[in-house]
């Protein structure tokens, strides 16, 4: 019963352990506001590959060369329209990506 007294009126420990917990807390309520701002980000950047990707010319083209003794035969290149490159009509089943940039307000 005296161990068990002991015990009871024992608080040494109690402070080290709340101010764990308060530190942990906090911690991981800034890992998550930090892991979600990098989301955010990573997002934003592949938003804006995908509008690089999606404004590029795929069209392709070279003359002829001739110089002294040699030659080489022009080549050309035409794109066509793609799967999703033709228009969006109302109420059709959308298999394209669609990427919508934000413009800032202001």
């Amino acid at each position: 019963m005296k161990m068990f007294q002991q015990f009871w009126n024992d608080e040494n420990g109690f402070v080290v352990s709340t101010e764990l917990v308060l530190i942990a807390t906090v911690l991981v309520l800034g890992m998550i506001v930090g892991l979600t701002t990098l989301r955010d980000q990573v997002i934003a950047e592949l938003a804006d590959v995908a509008a690089a990707f999606a404004n590029s010319n795929q069209s392709y083209s070279f003359s002829g060369i001739t110089g002294h003794s040699s030659s080489t035969a022009g080549s050309i290149f035409i794109d066509l329209l793609d799967f999703c490159d033709g228009p969006d009509n109302a109420g059709d089943f959308a298999h394209c990506i669609a990427v919508v940039v934000a413009e800032p307000e202001g």
